[in-house]
């Protein structure tokens, strides 16, 4: 099921992987690649993940998370990252990937949107959700065509 991945990097930064997860169906959970998101020297500026699937989990929680270190903010870092990830998605035939955010996290609505997403809505995830119980109330929910 996983793939390499070595092509995913550009002129400024590369994804290396850090390990890949086979799904769990009594969990609700699909396969998922993890990778360093790092310059093209190797220094780690952060983390993104690819979650291959689509469900009710993923529709709240995204196919695509990321998180930049302070120092490394403000470059575009998780955006472009996004883009590269497009095409692993692209590989596994997905059609089009989820991102979801807080609200209130403007820096990853403006991420979302310098990826070309589609804000399809601001939803209220549901009780139950393990995101909820994490006192997660609202998700922004970006939808992106591959």
């Amino acid at each position: 099921m996983f793939i390499n991945t070595d092509f995913l990097k550009n002129d400024e930064i590369q994804l290396l992987l850090e390990k890949a997860v086979e799904g769990d169906d009594e969990k609700g959970w699909v396969p998922a690649y993890h990778f360093a998101l790092c310059d093209l020297k190797g220094n780690k500026m952060g983390v993104c993940d690819l979650r291959i699937g689509h469900n009710e989990k993923l529709y709240y929680g995204g196919n695509i998370g990321y998180r930049i270190e302070e120092e490394y903010r403000g470059h575009h870092y998780a955006g472009k990252a996004c883009l590269l990830l497009f095409e692993l998605a692209r590989r596994h035939d997905l059609e089009y990937v989820i991102i979801t955010c807080n609200p209130d996290n403007y820096a990853s609505r403006k991420t979302c949107e310098y990826a070309g997403g589609k804000l399809i809505e601001i939803v209220e995830v549901p009780e139950g959700n393990d995101m909820r119980e994490r006192g997660e109330i609202e998700k922004c929910v970006y939808r992106f065509m591959l």
